[in-house]
């Protein structure tokens, strides 16, 4: 049974508790039930009906972003299969067009650096 339905059964319980204690005691003694215990029971039905509307909403929610992921995973998946291979990146495609041999060259430092002038050094 999901939180929302046990939730649900709860507040029911508890507000039927409340009516109930409410009529038989009335009725028997006709002094009313102890403010306590109607407290607590409203309490109760309350707090329960809360909790029914928030998990309900946490449900609505639930299936809304996993239809989101399901239709964002087609969609990738849908772009990776009319794509294919063409953008791999440089390197994997060099290495792919001249064979697993080849070798990556870093580019060398440079022989001549950058000056930076500083006031006078005219």
């Amino acid at each position: 049974m999901t939180l929302k339905w046990m939730a649900v059964v709860v507040a029911a319980v508890s507000a039927t508790l409340c009516v109930t204690a409410n009529v038989v005691v009335g009725s028997m003694n006709g002094a009313p039930v102890p403010v306590v215990v109607n407290l607590i029971a409203i309490t109760t039905a309350g707090s329960a009906t809360v909790l029914a509307v928030v998990a309900d909403l946490y449900d609505r929610l639930d299936g809304r972003v996993t239809a989101l992921t399901e239709f964002l995973i087609a969609r990738l998946n849908e772009i990776d299969a009319r794509t294919g291979d063409r953008n791999a990146g440089f390197v994997e495609g060099y290495l792919l067009n001249h064979g697993q041999d080849a070798a990556v060259v870093p580019i060398g430092p440079r022989v001549h650096g950058r000056r930076a002038m500083i006031g006078g050094d005219d």
